[in-house]
């Protein structure tokens, strides 16, 4: 069984094209600046190299048409022709209440990934846009929503519910959703997996550490709570996103700078995080290599991202009374040996002790942790496509 997995942003579209039969990846690639001028397609068959196609693409329906078409190209193609793709996963971004798993989309599924446009105005309107392009293109093809949300939806009132006015969420349900769910599902999963251990009386902090990022409190095998919010500018100081601040400093920022609400977004949004602490790069290897040439302002982009990690580890561990297993992922917690480093320094109180030699290492399910700290702290690689991928097939197989 052969799965498309797709996720569309507002002018990029992410793919893969997996064999369930043994999970493996047949081909990868990115659709950039579609709508634009200059609109790309880069696409990887495994173990044949990477190609570029520069073509005009107006709409997500001739980006997801021209994939189709390298799909089954005989030279860079993996299948003979779209009969072979059983079945296409959609990443969604925000599924609100309504959708607490994945789902197989009907005209009710779409509608209601259409009524949460509202609560993720940036997203969610592109995965719609992927999602009828892929439907147009192969109408008798399943196709399945899998939201980011969803993993989030055992979260307890305690933990979602904002101290303003109750009405605000009874009117416009507005709460903590969280994101990076399937992330963190995969991770959750693979971990106990790993460790050998049961979901149930499990404890788990899981770091997914990226451009943006987020964490959660996963108790036996559940989210009981994680950083994100409403949105995802909530929670941690991110690449370019502020993270927790005190709301009244966009009033008082807003008047000092004569600034409207849309351009106050815009800088906590694109404009904060560690790239205006550091005034230098939302890349974190730019500001490690200038705090290593002795930048101060990257030093400190770097201990606040650090800081704030600590205070939600402990906040987490707290809630759960104990904690078993700390985990790191995505992109910077995979690979930034550093910055797992940094985060776990002073961290004995919990039990927490990490190996300078074990952390050396870039990408791969690992244990990094002493072998006399109580809590186990681990790498582990996420694979938000398979996850998107198993649901897709689960669903889809049972029609």
């Amino acid at each position: 069984m052969k799965v498309l997995v797709v996720n569309c942003g507002s002018s990029s579209l992410k793919y893969q094209i997996l064999d369930m039969r043994d999970e493996t990846i047949l081909a990868k690639g990115l659709v950039e600046r579609i709508g634009i001028e200059g609109s790309v397609l880069q696409h990887e068959k495994t173990g044949n190299g990477k190609i570029s196609i520069e073509k005009t693409m107006k709409n997500h329906t001739e980006a997801i048409s021209l994939v189709l078409e390298v799909l089954i190209d005989e030279t860079n193609g993996v299948i003979k022709d779209m009969s072979e793709i059983s079945a296409v996963g959609h990443r969604v971004l925000h599924g609100g209440e309504k959708f607490t798993g994945s789902h197989l989309i009907t005209d009710d599924v779409e509608a209601g990934i259409d009524e949460c446009c509202v609560l993720g105005p940036l997203h969610n309107p592109p995965n719609l846009m992927g999602i009828r392009a892929c439907k147009q293109l192969m109408p008798n093809t399943p196709m399945v929503a899998v939201f980011d949300t969803a993993f989030h939806q055992t979260m307890p009132p305690v933990s979602y519910t904002y101290a303003i006015p109750h009405e605000y969420y009874e009117k416009y349900k507005v709460r903590r959703y969280g994101f990076h769910g399937t992330s963190f599902r995969y991770v959750s999963q693979r971990t106990l997996e790993f460790l050998g251990m049961k979901a149930e009386g499990s404890k788990l902090v899981i770091c997914h550490l990226g451009n943006g990022s987020s964490m959660a409190a996963v108790k036996d095998g559940k989210c009981l709570d994680t950083t994100m919010g409403l949105t995802p500018l909530e929670g941690l100081a991110m690449g370019t996103r502020s993270g927790d601040i005190d709301p009244a400093i966009m009033k008082y920022v807003m008047e000092k700078e004569n600034l409207n609400i849309g351009e106050m977004e815009n800088i906590l949004q694109k404009k904060s995080g560690v790239l205006g602490i550091s005034g230098i790069s939302s890349d974190f290897r730019d500001i490690e290599n200038a705090a290593n040439a002795g930048n101060e302002r990257a030093h400190l982009a770097l201990d606040v991202f650090a800081h704030r990690e600590k205070k939600y580890i402990g906040a987490f561990a707290a809630e759960m009374n104990g904690l078993d297993a700390l985990v790191f992922t995505a992109g910077i917690g995979e690979n930034s040996a550093s910055m797992r480093k940094s985060i776990c320094e002073n961290l004995e109180y919990l039990g927490i002790k990490i190996d300078d030699n074990k952390n050396n290492i870039r990408g791969k399910d690992a244990v990094v942790s002493a072998d006399d700290s109580k809590v186990k702290v681990l790498v582990i690689p996420t694979n938000e496509e398979l996850m998107i991928a198993r649901d897709t097939v689960r669903i889809s197989s049972s029609l």
